[in-house]
């Protein structure tokens, strides 16, 4: 054999090994999955934050037209939700109403401001960035839930996806994730996690649910509003997640596993 022929043997192994590699190293990570569970977890927090504040903030009898948007934050003693609007230059958001969660527990105490609290920190950064997105989502024909949390690059992440309106029926899709400026201003990235609106076996059929399935079409991971969508729902079970090459198990904890589709 001469050195040519050797030559080509040698680079054609080496493209053989390369592209193997290649595969091997698209698996998800462990760290990968993990901040997915992390930004799922704090999505289910800040849902259930927002959930059980508005229902304190309706039982104190709020004044109509005063609640606007809802914001929420997390600090050391807890959730804060806010509840106002911008006011009409745009350079304040004004709180009439702040939910406070008592520690340890879901209760939330009510405060009420009037004249409205001023804010042109967090709260302000937030509604600006929840306008821009809402401005550009084309959302489906049914009422959506809007979350807001800081990511790891100092800016802001904005959520919408669909509300439950139904007990025991839990939907999820037709939803996406924004990456907005650290003021709010401008769309950085706009991420579309799911198409179309799925509802999730309810709770009360009959026979004991073992866990749910669905498969991604968009991306080769799963998503953060799958792990909302394990930790909301009641009861708690698995959900089975296809996506790219992989068969990815996000259970009850929102800690997701991932493994090889059969073939």
């Amino acid at each position: 054999m001469n050195r040519r022929g050797l030559a080509c043997i040698l680079a054609a192994v080496g493209l053989f090994f390369t592209a193997a590699e290649a595969a091997a190293s698209s698996k998800p990570s462990e760290a990968e999955l993990a901040a997915i569970t992390a930004r799922g977890v704090l999505l289910a927090e800040y849902d259930d934050a927002a959930w059980q504040a508005t229902d304190a903030v309706k039982a104190a009898h709020p004044l109509e037209g005063r609640m606007g948007r809802y914001i929420g934050r997390k600090t050391e003693a807890g959730w804060v939700i806010d509840f106002g609007r911008l006011n009409e230059a745009g350079d304040k958001f004004l709180v009439a109403y702040e939910a406070v969660q008592t520690a340890g527990s879901s209760r939330y105490e009510v405060k009420s401001f009037d004249p409205a609290k001023e804010d042109t920190g967090w709260n302000l950064a937030a509604a600006k960035g929840i306008e821009n997105a809402v401005r550009d989502f084309r959302a489906a024909d049914r009422p959506y839930n809007i979350a807001v949390l800081p990511t790891e690059h100092e800016s802001i992440y904005v959520y919408l996806y669909p509300a439950q309106v139904k007990e025991g029926v839990y939907p999820f899709g037709a939803d996406a994730r924004y990456r907005v400026s650290p003021d709010g201003t401008k769309i950085i990235e706009k991420r579309q996690m799911h198409k179309a609106v799925i509802e999730s076996v309810p709770s009360s059929a009959p026979g004991k649910v073992a866990g749910g399935y669905h498969t991604h079409i968009l991306s080769d991971l799963p998503e953060d509003t799958d792990v909302l969508l394990v930790l909301t729902r009641r009861p708690r079970v698995p959900e089975m997640v296809g996506a790219g090459k992989y068969m990815f198990t996000i259970n009850i904890d929102g800690k997701i596993t991932v493994s090889d589709l059969p073939r």
